[in-house]
């Protein structure tokens, strides 16, 4: 299993865009993304860094696995 990085929210939601999902709104310090077709919706902190828990959630939540992030990240 591939290691999580910590990232910074904005690298967070590039990735995810990449992946398909979009920017929906957002509600304080966090950013709804949802994609079409897709039941659950990810709620990325809008922080400095993402914690490498929290972006494992939205990655299993995404139903994708951390190496096609990673993938996704690099490209």
């Amino acid at each position: 299993m591939a290691a999580v990085p910590i990232l910074k929210s904005s690298e967070v939601i590039k990735t995810f865009e990449k992946l398909g999902w979009e920017v929906s709104r957002q509600r304080g310090s966090h950013i709804i993304m949802t994609k079409e077709g897709h039941p659950a919706t990810l709620s990325v902190p809008n922080h400095k860094e993402v914690a490498r828990g929290t972006l494992r959630s939205l990655i299993s939540k995404a139903e994708i696995t951390v190496d096609e992030f990673l993938e996704a990240l690099e490209n």
